[in-house]
């Protein structure tokens, strides 16, 4: 784990080298095909050499989440382990790996067909006709949710009238905890040397063709506003094609919002005390944090 640039991926190379491990992706953004500039996915090079799991599974329209992860995680981890092989769970998304860790409430059936009747609800009433209505259907959860905060409205009332469950009542099932012990491990660099990595991979990333690559998922004919493009580094590109913003300023943009992404990333991981973290400060820091990180594995499986 650990933040955007930070060095997971090729970290996880390293261990692949040394381990019979297959990679399970935990980003919530490389779940979704043709976004790969602007994601970082892994070359195809590196896809078809090493095993990855949960990279491209879904078109970018698709409704997923860390409830769905999971659960379908879990499945594969144990598939992994029925394959005598080292399941080795790489990401930035914290939200997916406390999913697949502690678990998350049973009950993310959704109904696309009510998600948009909700959506021009909102439009035609405001977020507030809609609250009111959650207070009527699910009292609970309409308290600890803001009148203002649509997102939330309508992610309760779909449950609600998807399942004809209250999601105060859902959350309060949890799914059990998982049948492995995991090794959680963390790396970081000086915050000077994040920002300058950050910085130097949203220039590859433009170098690489984000532009193209983002003009060319709209030109497929999906929605700006889908929430996997309502992501740093998307919704900028989409700013600046549709003249919103000049170029210079979508590049400063999305170095700005890298760089307070992996700040929110760092504060969620650096609450979870069983993370073993280690710095990066040069290109030989990987190979000296891949043996102490087999150490490690190795002496838990010896005890």
């Amino acid at each position: 784990m650990g933040p955007t640039a930070a060095g997971k991926s090729e970290l996880s190379l390293n261990l692949c080298q040394e381990l019979p491990a297959e990679i399970v992706s935990a980003d919530s953004r490389q779940i979704y095909k043709y976004m790969d500039i602007g994601t970082a996915k892994p070359s195809k090079e590196i896809l078809n050499s090493i095993s990855h799991h949960f990279i491209d599974i879904l078109e970018p329209d698709e409704y997923y989440s860390a409830g769905q992860f999971g659960l379908q995680a879990r499945e594969v981890i144990n598939h992994i382990f029925a394959r005598d092989k080292v399941p080795l769970v790489v990401g930035g998304s914290g939200l997916y790996i406390k999913a697949l860790l502690e678990g998350f409430f049973i009950g993310d059936s959704i109904d696309l067909k009510i998600r948009e009747s909700l959506r021009q609800r909102l439009i035609k009433e405001g977020s507030q006709a809609l609250h009111s209505n959650l207070l009527k259907v699910d009292p609970r959860s309409a308290s600890q949710i803001h009148p203002n905060d649509s997102q939330r409205i309508l992610r309760a009332l779909e449950v609600y009238l998807s399942t004809g469950k209250k999601l105060s009542d859902l959350h309060q099932v949890k799914v059990p905890p998982p049948d492995f012990i995991p090794l959680k491990f963390g790396i970081v660099k000086e915050r000077s040397l994040l920002y300058r990595d950050i910085d130097q991979r949203v220039e590859q990333m433009f170098q690489m063709g984000l532009l193209k690559e983002v003009a060319t998922i709209l030109e497929m004919g999906f929605d700006k506003t889908l929430n996997s493009l309502n992501t740093v580094g998307y919704k900028e590109v989409i700013q600046y094609l549709d003249g919103q913003i000049d170029y210079q300023t979508c590049v400063n943009l999305i170095k700005q919002n890298s760089r307070h992404y992996a700040k929110r990333q760092l504060t969620w991981f650096r609450a979870d005390t069983e993370i073993k973290w280690y710095k990066i400060e040069t290109a030989d820091d990987f190979k000296t944090i891949t043996k102490k990180i087999i150490k490690k594995y190795m002496e838990t499986l010896n005890s």
